[in-house]
């Protein structure tokens, strides 16, 4: 059954819009990946007539907004995911309700500000209420920061912890004040820990993976990825005063070249080691590992996974040996 007050959304989006008026939005990719049994998911899709070859994230959207029975779904139909406009067609023919929201191709304010009020005008709420709800939201995400500075600062927060209250920046779980109270026990808990120096720092570029086990993989080896790119930007890192200017500061939906600019300075500022690009299957992102190679400056190893589940054979070999040859 359909719940007309959760809002499913693809990926990160103004959430602020939805919370001031009184939506909860759900990210259904988050939905997916932590179901029981996500793989169950993506067979689902390719029974209701989803191709196999087609990325496994937008086949585990499509199950998990019937799994979780969001009334409205928000496609993002220019910053992600390429598949999106069939997913919203499909979903719309059995009977949810999609709207639609684009992040500018160049970055322009004016077309971001025009795209933040028409969202804003389909779901009945006022910029200036939504304004209101960045300020709310920012002392969360304060938090989640300090958090992610004890990981590449201190190592007294793991990579798998920084990965998933980061993530999860997307939608708050849908209560953020429950979101920022949990965060600030893990925090204070965090904080008594001994500070680590992992033998290894690395980055972990790209969406985020669809394998169940890469951080404990990574951790066996004695490496801490100490730098998550695309989760950090879900938890909107830089101060901001506008709701406009945080999500043009947000590097996820815009050009490679924009990212690029972010993960150079992280990486330095992080003395991260090397780097591991995480591109999934079937995705237009892969065309640009190519110029992510010709700019960062780091030894990178490209990961590329297909369906849900822990890393196959091969994918842990070239794991082990690109970890030893950083510590060599």
């Amino acid at each position: 059954m359909q719940d007309a007050r959760r809002v499913g959304i693809t990926t990160t989006v103004p959430v602020e819009i939805l919370f001031s008026a009184g939506l909860t939005p759900v990210d259904l990719n988050n939905v997916f990946i932590g179901a029981e049994a996500p793989l169950a998911l993506v067979e689902r899709a390719e029974r209701a007539g989803f191709p196999r070859s087609m990325c496994a994230w937008v086949k585990g959207i499509y199950a998990a907004a019937h799994e979780c029975g969001v009334g409205t779904v928000i496609g993002v139909v220019q910053g992600d995911c390429s598949n999106t406009h069939a997913l919203m067609e499909i979903l719309e023919s059995e009977g949810v309700r999609v709207v639609d929201f684009a992040f500018p191709y160049k970055r322009e304010p004016e077309l971001l500000e025009a795209q933040l009020a028409h969202l804003a005008r389909a779901f009945d709420t006022s910029l200036e209420a939504a304004e209101r709800q960045k300020q709310r939201l920012d002392a969360v995400r304060a938090t989640v920061h300090e958090l992610d500075r004890l990981t590449w600062h201190t190592g007294q927060v793991t990579g798998a912890e920084n990965f998933e209250w980061t993530i999860n920046c997307s939608d708050f779980r849908g209560e953020p004040a429950r979101y920022g109270a949990e965060a600030r026990a893990v925090l204070a808990e965090a904080s008594a820990r001994r500070p680590a120096r992992p033998a290894v720092r690395l980055g972990l570029l790209g969406v985020p993976p669809i394998c169940a086990d890469l951080f404990e993989r990574l951790d066996a080896l004695g490496a801490a990825v100490v730098f998550n790119e695309m989760p950090r930007q879900f938890a909107m890192p830089g101060p901001t005063a506008t709701l406009a200017e945080q999500y043009l500061c947000y590097t996820y939906p815009y050009d490679v070249f924009y990212r690029l600019a972010d993960i150079e300075a992280e990486c330095d500022r992080r003395e991260v080691d090397g780097v591991v690009h995480y591109v999934q299957s079937f995705c237009y992102r892969q065309i640009q590992d190519r110029l992510i190679r010709e700019r960062l400056q780091r030894p990178i190893l490209t990961l590329e996974c297909d369906r849900p589940g822990p890393l196959d054979g091969a994918s842990c070999t070239r794991i082990e040996a690109f970890v030893e040859m950083l510590k060599g």
